[in-house]
């Protein structure tokens, strides 16, 4: 009995002992599990637009997936640009116990930074860009339609052509015309940036942006009352440059109710420079040289040389800006023809218009064929000198010619010379007469050629003084 009563602490210990046992071993693998969850590493990214931080994701496919959202969302405004992010975007990795991503606010944020671009190619001048198109392509026809604006498609072929060959061109023939550089006078490049799709320019409205400096068309519509100098104001134009926009307009027009002027002034962003090699025949002037000639008389001239023109091919090199030409120079000159000089005999004698009362014979030669007196039952007023040895009629003494031309009177072609001492000559039917009302004349000196004109039976010369007006009869003065 009393062993059995021993036995029974000694089983209850180990019970008890196997009990702890089993607690503490459950407590451990509780304590083992929970450190387990603690120690699993999480991979997150933060988000960095234009290196602004706007938050932490789990997945990078967030942002990618809002941002091919946003671009196909413009991508029907522009169906032929290649849209893309215009913001840097930066993702930094990490790995974290426990996440702090908030997927949806960075989602906002970058919604509301993010801007859509296109990738475009840049003309560029000065490190600046004056000009967005689709693709270099474009940015290449641009140029070339800018060129074409002022040369042929022949003539920039040709220089293309030229410039790729490095031959030496002929001589440039008679009346031809050759272009032989066109190209753009500023520095400029290609550049591929991405840019607003707004300001991506078909390549036609590049040409005129580059050409013009603006696609702005400003049209004023003049209304009652206005004027020039207010109109101009209105658009900080001054005067001058009204007129120059719109052709055809000055001061002294008139304007109507309801016309249209331009009002913006064009200002290019790139110069073309044409440079044109030219052949020209030109006519070279001759000169003139005057003599003077004491033996004749003053106011008299005659032709000793008749002058020629001359004539010389130029090679001209031509350069023109924008159609507006700059420079031009001689780079050939080739005598074809020499001019000839006229020269021209100049009378200096002076000739007394007052006479010496005495008289020369009117002519070479001759005899009087009928004197002065009655003749046919009228009166003769003067002498008929006929059959000289040529048919020069001369001023029988120095005077002033008062009358010379046609007679009605039966005279014929007339002479009446007015010796400034109270005689007066009279020279009838003459052929041709060689003197002018108002010219001096000296004595002795051709008037005029021996005719038949008028009432006359043959060539001779019908001779008459007068002396204070009253008839004489010449042949008591020879």
């Amino acid at each position: 009995m009393n062993k059995g009563v021993n036995q029974l602490p000694r089983k209850s210990a180990t019970s008890r002992l196997l009990l702890k046992c089993m607690v503490f071993l459950c407590a451990f693998m509780m304590i083992s599990s929970s450190v387990a969850a603690e120690t699993k590493l999480e991979t997150v990214f933060h988000v960095y637009m234009d290196d602004q931080y706007v938050g932490t994701v789990s997945n990078k496919s967030v942002i990618e997936n809002a941002v091919e959202k946003l671009i196909h969302a413009q991508q029907d405004n522009y169906k032929d640009f290649n849209l893309q992010l215009g913001n840097k975007l930066t993702y930094i990795s990490e790995q974290v116990f426990r996440s702090n991503a908030d997927n949806n606010a960075v989602l906002k944020q970058v919604e509301e930074l993010a801007t859509v671009k296109a990738a475009a190619t840049a003309v560029m001048v000065d490190g600046k860009a004056i000009a967005y198109v689709k693709d270099s392509k474009d940015a290449e026809q641009v140029i070339n339609e800018l060129k074409l604006q002022y040369v042929s498609a022949k003539d920039l072929s040709f220089v293309n052509m030229l410039e790729a060959s490095k031959e030496k061109l002929p001589e440039i023939k008679k009346d031809e015309t050759r272009v032989l550089n066109v190209a753009i006078e500023e520095p400029f490049f290609f550049k591929e940036e991405k840019a607003d799709p707004k300001n991506v320019l078909s390549y036609e409205d590049a040409v005129k942006l580059l050409q013009k400096g603006t696609l702005e068309e400003k049209k004023h519509v003049v209304e009652k009352g206005e004027a020039l100098e207010l109109i101009a104001e209105k658009y900080d134009l001054t005067l001058k440059q009204l007129k120059e926009l719109n052709k055809g307009i000055t001061e002294d027009s008139i304007l109507q109710i309801g016309q249209e002027l331009n009002t913006v002034v064009t200002k290019p962003l790139l110069h073309v420079v044409v440079e044109r090699e030219k052949y020209q025949e030109d006519t070279v002037p001759f000169e003139r040289e005057v003599v003077e000639d004491n033996s004749m008389p003053k106011g008299e001239t005659k032709i000793k040389q008749e002058g020629k023109s001359g004539k010389t091919a130029f090679v001209y090199k031509v350069k023109e800006v924008n159609g507006q030409q700059t420079n031009k120079e001689v780079i050939k000159e080739t005598v074809l023809e020499n001019p000839v000089k006229q020269i021209t005999i100049k009378g200096t004698k002076v000739i007394p218009s007052r006479g010496t009362g005495k008289f020369a014979w009117p002519t070479n030669g001759g005899y009087v064929s009928s004197g002065m007196g009655q003749r046919w039952g009228t009166m003769h007023k003067g002498i008929d000198i006929a059959r000289p040895s040529n048919y020069t009629i001369k001023a029988a003494d120095n005077g002033v010619v008062v009358e010379a031309g046609w007679n009605n009177g039966g005279y014929g072609n007339k002479i009446v010379i007015d010796h400034q001492n109270g005689y007066r000559t009279v020279y009838a039917h003459l052929k041709s007469i060689g003197v002018s009302v108002g010219q001096r004349v000296e004595k002795g000196s051709a008037i005029g050629v021996m005719g038949s004109t008028g009432d006359s039976t043959g060539t001779h010369l019908h001779f008459e003084v007068y002396q204070n007006g009253q008839l004489r009869n010449p042949q008591s003065f020879f």
